[in-house]
């Protein structure tokens, strides 16, 4: 039987068919390598057209060297041949090579379906269950939380108190000079417009009426909360997200710890102590870039706009945004806990739930806001 010709380098690839009493059998010699690739592929031609679409014995007792590119030609000959084909006389280490670069078939390419009227309707109600999914989970992740804060009250000395304080200190700390500057640029802008509107009027002086309610009841705790969102819950579906991806959470489940407690409770305490704290600050930065843009535009004295903030807020204003607060701070916690525990093993998959985090814990705090101000109004609070 003819064999593969050879083609550059010492020892070339070679296979020889021989017919045996149970069958054909291939002998394969030389090096079946990248360097002699021309002569891998001739010598698995050859064995193919030998064995006519039959199978066959492929003996490697006698191979110099093999590769990862002469194991894939030799499993690609071997699946061509069918089921019966099988290998003998292979060393240990090249069964392993073999195993690893297995061949498979490639898998068919889907078929484009063509537009129907309903598929909009069957979209909206995918995107519609994948959300009442969305909720469930969330849900779910709540009530652990709920048990790992419960664990946490039982053991007190396993709560991990300076992960608390530096998750405030980079939350709250850190977070605040930000927070106020676009706080007070939002109060100098809203004032400065309400006094051109108003001045048709001649009812200048009620913005402090405005700037005072709106800062304290909605503009301040909402700002806070959607900087929050894109600061703090970003970072944190990040850090977990990357600890997934480096198995980290696994490590810890595999040492008898609980992700929960050490990860997600510190986080959540620290974003629940921090936000109602920053909505505040928020508060006093809208009112500060008031009283100036009112001073400016308006030649409202300083005084003048505190007398008439005194007597247009009282404490309810004040109370209904830090209310507002720490659950505006739970729906940031959960969703960026979640998003980042979903996170699998590429940087493109950390990238697209760091983005899903930000995008829903601000829609999600806007309704949250929303069903707030339909309450407040109410109970006429």
């Amino acid at each position: 039987m003819p064999t593969a010709p050879i083609t550059r380098g010492a020892d070339p690839a070679r296979a020889a068919v021989e017919r045996m009493r149970d069958g054909l059998a291939a002998r394969l010699t030389g090096r079946w390598t990248a360097d002699q690739a021309p002569a891998v592929e001739a010598a698995a031609a050859e064995m193919l057209a030998a064995a006519g679409g039959g199978s066959l014995v492929i003996d490697l007792s006698g191979l110099a060297r093999l590769d990862t590119l002469g194991a894939w030609v030799l499993e690609r000959t071997r699946a061509a041949l069918g089921a019966g084909t099988a290998y003998a006389g292979a060393a240990p280490e090249h069964l392993i090579l073999l195993r690893e670069v297995a061949y498979r078939e490639a898998a068919p390419a889907a078929r484009r379906r063509r537009f129907h009227p309903l598929d909009p309707v069957a979209g909206l109600g995918a995107g519609i269950r994948s959300l009442g999914r969305q909720g469930l989970a969330g849900l779910a992740f709540l009530g652990e939380v709920v048990s790992g804060c419960l664990r946490v009250l039982a053991r007190p000395r396993s709560f991990r108190g300076p992960a608390l304080i530096n998750q405030i200190e980079q939350i709250a700390l850190r977070g605040a000079p930000i927070i106020m500057l676009i706080s007070f640029l939002v109060g100098c802008i809203v004032t400065q417009q309400g006094i051109i509107q108003l001045q048709r009027f001649g009812a200048q002086s009620y913005v402090v009426n405005m700037i005072g309610i709106l800062s304290l009841r909605e503009l301040g705790v909402l700002l806070t909360s959607i900087m929050v969102a894109g600061r703090s819950g970003s970072a944190f579906t990040a850090e977990i997200g990357s600890m997934r991806m480096r198995e980290e959470v696994d490590a810890l489940r595999v040492m008898g710890l609980d992700p929960i407690e050490i990860l997600i409770v510190p986080r959540i305490l620290a974003l629940m102590l921090a936000l109602p704290l920053l909505a505040f600050l928020a508060d006093l930065a809208a009112l500060a870039g008031g009283a100036l843009t009112s001073l400016v535009y308006g030649g409202l004295s300083l005084e003048a706009f505190a007398f008439r903030l005194q007597n247009a807020i009282g404490f309810r204003h004040v109370a209904i945004g830090l209310i507002k607060a720490p659950f505006m701070a739970l729906i940031i916690g959960i969703i960026a806990s979640v998003e980042g525990f979903m996170v699998e093993g590429s940087a493109e998959s950390l990238g697209r739930h760091v983005t899903a985090s930000v995008v829903k814990s601000i829609f999600m705090v806007i309704v949250l806001d929303g069903l707030f101000a339909v309450f407040f109004a109410a109970i006429d609070f």
